[in-house]
Order: C-alpha cells, then structure tokens, then sequence
C-alpha cells in the first residue's frame, strides 16, 4: 500500500495515540490510490487509523460469537484497520478492538466507527426448480458443502514480504458485469440470501486470472457454487471464483497476479455463463468493486 503523506500522518497521529477506551474513528478521504477505498456501509470497508507503533498492531472484531482477526496494514510511521463490514450489519455506532501487547491486557482499546446505511437494488430470476426447492439429499449436501466452506473462509496466513504490498485488484477476466453486489435476489419468487459478490458475464472457456499473489486452498464442485476455487493472499484476504467450467490447480498451488488459474463457465446455480468473484475481509464478503478502479 503506497505510504501516506506526512500531513495525513500528523493528523491521525493525534487521533490514534490518545489513551483509553471507546476511541472514535475519523474516516478521512483517503489519498488517491489507497485500496481498498472506504465506504463503511453494509458489505462495504471501513479503514480505522491506529497511529503509529513499532510492531503492527493486533486488531479483532466480534462476529456473531467469535472474535475474528482484522487486516492490519501500513508501517510504524501509520497502521492502518481494514475491516470488512457484513451484509447484515446494523446502522450505527461499531467498534474494533486493538490488543495490547502480551502482559498488558488492562491496555486494550477500542476504535469506534459508523456504518452508514445503504440500500441494495433487487433482483429477480429463474432458475432450475431443484436449486430452490431443495430434496432432503440436496440438502444434507448443501449443509455438509456450507459447513466445509466455513471451515476454508476462517482461513488466516502470514503472507510472505511484500504479498500485501498493495490490495488493488484487477477484474479477473473481461466481460460486462452482470450482477452486483448486495442485490437482494428473489428465486423463482422466493427470497433468499443478498448477493455476496460480482458477477462477471463472459462466454463458457474464457480465462480467468488470479488478482493478487495467493495460494489455492480449496477447489470443488459445489451444489450452489458450481466448480469454484478460494484463493488466500493473507492475513484474510480471500477471494472466490464460482461457476466454473475448467479448474487448473490444485490446493497448495501459488500463484502471482495475473496467472490464468480456471475458466469461466455455468455450473452450479446459474442463468447463463459467468463467473461469480467473492472477496473477503475478516471472513466478511466484502464488495469487490472497492479493491478496482
């Protein structure tokens, strides 16, 4: 991520560094490019300054009832909190919690912030009526398919030097983008769960791209998700790719940016061939078009 200027770093400086608890968090606009940019809404980020610290700080965010990890990015001048906000957040006041160092647990402090509201568009479609109304053997291998997919977005790595240089992505493969994120989608008249990612639309066989450097850490075919790969990049930054016709790596495999890793198709529940990309923040789908121009 390219170093802030020295007044922004002042700035923050005064904010961060003060003592105590229940701290408030000013979103300042960011410079010019800084990914991902903040909107602190409902499926959006929020970049919280920490102030400067010459190891990088420890940050958690309780969700549901875990506390989850937070990105943390910068150097000792500024550390900066780059939370991924979820869908179903509520409005209003919200918080982080940055961790002392081991032995001064008294010194724990919070970082508030607001999440603004914001409304999503609704989309209708049909689809195959099987993939909505589910039999009892759909859906014991939905339940086992969302239980192991749990288990690979708790995913959290220490990236080698430099792997989290920058967070701005590339679109994974050309083509017009279909869906959005956070449309509120209704099945075949049937409501169901907003849309977690972007939709991509681009004829079945077109190359699809890694993003950022990371490594494959799952590959599947999927009842809902169709073949799919997650990628991890480090410190929970995770990015998905769903739908697929072809999958050209296997779990362990590395990647650096810009490596063609699986092709675009229309397996799982579709409408037509596309490819499905999720990023994620602290296991939170976040919205992909913050991290492109």
């Amino acid at each position: 991520m390219p170093h802030l200027n020295r007044r922004h770093l002042l700035a923050s400086f005064t904010l961060a560094s003060l003592p105590g608890i229940g701290l408030a968090a000013k979103q300042r606009p960011e410079p010019a490019g800084v990914w991902p940019r903040a909107l602190a809404v409902p499926g959006g980020v929020a970049r919280l300054s920490l102030g400067p610290a010459a190891q990088r700080p420890r940050v958690q965010v309780r969700q549901g009832d875990a506390d989850v990890p937070v990105l943390v990015v910068g150097d000792a001048i500024e550390w900066t909190a780059v939370l991924g906000v979820p869908l179903a957040a509520a409005t209003g006041d919200a918080h982080v919690t940055v961790l002392p160092p081991t032995g001064a647990e008294d010194k724990a402090r919070q970082i508030h912030f607001t999440v603004a509201p914001k409304r999503y568009a609704e989309q209708k479609l049909t689809v195959s009526p099987r993939t909505v109304d589910l039999s009892p053997q759909d859906q014991a291998r939905y339940e086992r398919e969302r239980d192991h997919q749990a288990r690979i977005m708790a995913t959290w790595s220490e990236p080698s030097r430099g792997a989290l240089a920058s967070l701005h992505m590339r679109q994974p493969t050309p083509g017009r983008r279909s869906s959005s994120f956070g449309l509120r989608r209704v099945f075949n008249g049937q409501a169901r769960n907003p849309h977690s990612g972007m939709d991509i639309a681009a004829p079945t066989g077109t190359p699809i791209v890694a993003p950022l450097p990371g490594t494959v850490i799952d590959t599947g075919d999927y009842f809902f998700n169709g073949g799919t790969v997650w990628l991890d990049h480090g410190h929970g930054v995770l990015t998905m790719y769903c739908h697929l016709s072809s999958i050209d790596v296997q779990v362990g495999d590395t990647l650096s940016a810009g490596d063609v890793f699986c092709k675009v198709g229309a397996t799982g529940r579709v409408t037509g061939p596309h490819l499905h990309w999720g990023v994620m923040l602290n296991r939170t789908m976040v919205d992909p078009a913050l991290f492109m121009d």
